[in-house]
Order: structure tokens, then sequence, then C-alpha cells
């Protein structure tokens, strides 16, 4: 999948996660995102604490809320930090400080492949388009 265009708003899931660098997004058949309505999403998705939480409250982000960051935020935070360097807190922070639309233009250049333009999945740090592989720091 290459990175046309900017990254829709409903991309950034409630806990922070950007859904279009995610595995099941830029899989055959893609994933809508988490706050995206209607289906086309994994059934995990239904079960989804942390997004029914913040449908609960209103809010279309964590970080909107004043428990920000709540234990299962932290939660999914540490296990995105362990496994795929990411921390969905630092994201909901940025998020919050320079607004959806210049964090998700951020995140879209820091996953965008270099040499073909194709989206790199935030799992498995490879081009979705060429199979390049890349790393990343931790936290980011």
């Amino acid at each position: 999948m290459k990175a046309d265009g900017a990254i829709h708003p409903a991309m950034l899931a409630p806990c922070g996660i950007c859904c279009a660098v995610c595995y099941r997004h830029l899989g055959r058949k893609p994933c809508a995102g988490c706050a995206a309505p209607g289906g086309g999403k994994p059934a995990h998705h239904g079960a989804c604490k942390i997004r029914s939480c913040a449908g609960e409250r209103g809010l279309s982000h964590c970080f909107e809320c004043g428990l920000f960051p709540c234990p299962p935020v932290r939660r999914l935070d540490r296990s995105y930090r362990a496994r795929y360097g990411a921390s969905l807190i630092r994201n909901g922070l940025a998020a919050k400080e320079m607004g959806v639309a210049a964090f998700l233009a951020e995140h879209q250049s820091r996953y965008t492949c270099a040499a073909c333009g194709g989206v790199i999945s935030i799992q498995d740090k490879v081009c979705s388009e060429c199979g390049a592989a890349y790393s990343f720091e931790e936290g980011v």
C-alpha cells in the first residue's frame, strides 16, 4: 500500500495507535481503523475496552480524558513499547500537543518507505510494497 494523501483522522485510534501503519490495515482486506464507523474491523476491535471507554465518555481520543493515561492504556503502551518500540502514551501526548492532523502527518513521514513510498508496518517494520526492513528508536 502506498502512502497516498494525508492520513485520515479516523486512523488515530483512541488509545494512540495509528491504524494506517498497522499490519491489519496494510493487509489484503484493509481494516478501516479503530475510530472509523461501520464494520470491516477484526473481531477483537469490538471487545476493546479502551475504545468502548472513550466512546462511553464521548471522547475521540484517550488523551482528551482527565484520567489519561489510565491503567488500560498504560498496559497497552507497555506491550507496544516492548513488542514494537512504539509508545501509545507518547503518541497521545504528541497528538494532544501538536493536533491530530500534524501528528498524523509526522507519523506518515516516519512510516513511509524512502525507497518506494510504501507504508512501513509498525509491527514488523517492513515496507508493505518493496519489503525493505526498517528499525526505529524505542518510544517513538
